[in-house]
């Protein structure tokens, strides 16, 4: 007899066996029924265990898919019969969304709890607290308030109108991802029309305006929804070379070596800072220090109390060149000169640490976070460093002319040239060793009729500007019928050579301002520099 008839006949037996229980049996049984009742719990527990050591392998088993059904309990729809609806919702928040489509169909009693704790509602909710690209496209699309801020006297949306938006939510990020990637864009443009000489050579700009420095000594503010000027800020006796601005001030640098402080609301002069004895070619500043470079070849380092307390801490001199570019935070300030190289320095003791040394020409701009430093040059190429060892991580070939401005995310770099194109670079690529040069470039922007002075970028737009006296805005996610004109990339390809490294995404330079605001990347650090006046040879 080979196993399974063995099996199948032992099954029989016992089965026939269940059949023929005697009578003296089935008394006894509820005898013992009796007694075990009138023990204790702990006796109880004591006796089972005790018939359980006694019972073959096959019992065990019979007593295992016994007692399985018994041993399953649906807590979720236990929980609401017992007033505790709360702690059901609190439990099922924690589902991702395919897990929370999937708890919707277990039974009524969850697809209700599901409604009931909008659930939809608190997932979006989560999504947009942490994540940019739908913090924006909630300012965008409109669907904010809804979330965080009804309007009153209106009617709540309820759990299938937000079980419906999450899929559109998915499908936007999927076409932005796309377009970015197929070069797809609707373009707006700003004529400045500077009266005398023309050039926009640096910007900042949030969801309500874009601030530009001109080359007609003139800092303009523009309304980010009609592209209209609003303000016009005078004062300045030489091209407005850098500036950067927060909630209360603007701050801007000069070819007339002059670094002056605005009243962002009004327009007011509150500050003029002398010190460089040359144009200021670069600024940045946050949490009460102020960083400025200047063609002197020097960086000095300012405390703010104030915007009318502002005093220099201490000047940094090292640089045998004009100072293109500075960036710092907490741990580092980095500057990039025309003497071809990047220095770093400490920030709260301002000793020299290291200097980055590879590139041919001078630097014109850079950027820096964690421990990623990206700069461009004379050279015409681009440049990837790790800040703690100072070695070089990657070269990206792929503009004709000067790199004069660059910026990074977690996703891409973004980088203008003096050839007049702007280039995306897929940064995850960069920074693997294993991608070849190809995969490097992935679209060439050309609208731009001179030579690109600045850029600044979010997860669905570019803002750039130029010596033709423009400002660009690259919609990578309107509608088709805005009005707007239609564009697309110039197409692809690019090199680079090198080694890999790794990559961090944090800090305020992430796209997320004060108050939680969405602003763009380097949102808090936009200056730039006169192709007259820098040093990049």
């Amino acid at each position: 007899m080979n196993p399974e008839q063995a099996e199948s006949s032992t099954s029989l037996s016992l089965e026939s066996a269940s059949k023929e229980l005697s009578q003296r049996y089935i008394d006894e049984c509820s005898g013992c029924a009796q007694r075990f009742s009138s023990w204790s719990e702990e006796e109880q527990t004591h006796f089972v265990e005790s018939l359980l050591q006694q019972m073959t392998h096959y019992q065990h088993g019979r007593v295992q898919a016994f007692l399985a059904p018994m041993l399953q309990r649906d807590f979720i729809s236990a929980l609401p019969a017992r007033g505790l609806d709360h702690l059901a919702e609190k439990i099922l928040a924690y589902l991702d969304a395919e897990s929370l489509k999937s708890a919707e169909l277990v039974c009524r009693e969850w697809r209700r709890v599901v409604a009931d704790g909008l659930l939809w509602k608190k997932l979006i909710e989560l999504q947009v607290r942490s994540d940019n690209l739908w913090r924006g496209l909630a300012e965008r699309k409109g669907w904010l308030q809804d979330l965080f801020r009804p309007q009153r006297g209106c009617q709540p949306k309820d759990n299938a109108y937000y079980r419906q938006l999450y899929p559109r939510i998915l499908q936007d990020i999927e076409r932005i991802e796309n377009n970015w990637r197929s070069g797809k864009y609707r373009l707006h443009k700003i004529q400045c029309q500077s009266e005398a000489s023309k050039g926009v050579y640096c910007l900042q700009y949030d969801e309500d305006k874009i601030v530009s420095g001109l080359r007609d000594n003139t800092i303009k503010v523009w309304d980010r929804r009609t592209f209209q000027c609003i303000k016009v800020l005078t004062g300045h006796s030489g091209s407005v070379l850098c500036l950067q601005y927060d909630e209360n001030i603007i701050i801007s640098g000069s070819s007339d070596s002059t670094v002056r402080v605005w009243d962002v609301h009004s327009g007011e002069a509150l500050n003029t800072l002398y010190h460089h004895c040359e144009a200021v070619l670069h600024l940045r500043f946050a949490e009460g220090l102020m960083v400025t470079c200047s063609k002197d070849r020097s960086i000095a380092v300012w405390d703010m109390v104030s915007p009318k307390e502002i005093t220099l801490r201490r000047v940094l001199v090292g640089h045998r060149a004009a100072v293109n570019v500075v960036d710092f935070d907490q741990r580092y300030i980095v500057s990039a000169s025309g003497d071809r190289t990047i220095k770093v320095w400490h920030t709260t003791s301002c000793e020299f640490v290291r200097t980055l040394s590879g590139h041919k020409r001078g630097i014109a701009c850079l950027q820096y976070r964690d421990r990623l430093v990206v700069s461009g040059s004379s050279d015409n190429s681009i440049r990837l460093w790790d800040i703690e060892t100072g070695s070089c991580l990657r070269v990206l070939e792929g503009h004709e002319e000067l790199v004069r401005c660059i910026r990074f995310d977690s996703k891409r770099i973004v980088s203008g040239a003096y050839d007049g194109k702007i280039k995306v670079w897929d940064l995850p690529a960069a920074l693997d060793p294993r991608s070849s040069p190809a995969a490097m470039c992935v679209g060439t922007l050309v609208e731009h009729t001179g030579r690109v002075f600045r850029l600044q970028f979010d997860e669905f737009q570019i803002v750039s500007s130029s010596h033709d006296d423009t400002i660009l805005v690259w919609d990578f996610l309107a509608e088709d019928d805005d009005g707007s004109e239609t564009g697309g990339a110039a197409g692809g390809g690019g090199g680079g050579g090198g080694g890999g490294g790794d990559d961090d995404d944090d800090d305020d330079k992430s796209g997320r301002g004060a108050a939680g605001k969405f602003n763009p990347v380097g949102g808090n650090f936009i200056a730039g520099g006169d192709e007259d006046d820098a040093d990049v040879d």
